[in-house]
């Protein structure tokens, strides 16, 4: 069966798209840590990070990089953290969250209520700073 990221590449799950080429797909998490916190995820369905090839893994970096480009120039923040747990979702990924704070990347905190404008307002920016 397919995974949840799999499906929402496939169009089957509604998501806040952010961008996408032929290898890889990022969107806006839907509980996120920080406005802007985005996922990278590899077409390829692999479950681990480090099961994907070099290529793979490489391109992502690449790929991901001009994401969090784009989500630095539209929220404000310091930097744009990374972070790989890989527990939740048996589907290669990364998280790319704006921090100002060490603490800004902590799990455990509560996640944010943003609406769909939200959302949509938000990806829409990241989009056209790319």
């Amino acid at each position: 069966m397919a995974t949840i990221f799999t499906r929402i590449i496939n169009g089957e799950i509604p998501c806040y798209k952010i961008a996408e080429d032929e290898k890889y797909f990022a969107f806006l998490d839907i509980n996120p840590l920080a406005k802007g916190h985005t996922l990278v995820v590899p077409r390829e369905e692999t479950d681990y990070l480090f099961d994907l090839s070099d290529d793979c893994l490489a391109g992502m970096a690449v790929f991901a990089r001009k994401v969090a480009h784009a989500i630095g120039k539209s929220v404000p923040c310091k930097r744009v953290g990374v972070a790989v747990l890989g527990l939740e979702v048996p589907h290669a990924h990364v998280h790319l969250i704006p921090v100002n704070d060490l603490h800004d990347i902590n799990f455990a905190r509560p996640k944010l209520k943003l609406t769909k404008e939200e959302f949509e307002a938000i990806a829409e920016k990241i989009r056209n700073a790319l």
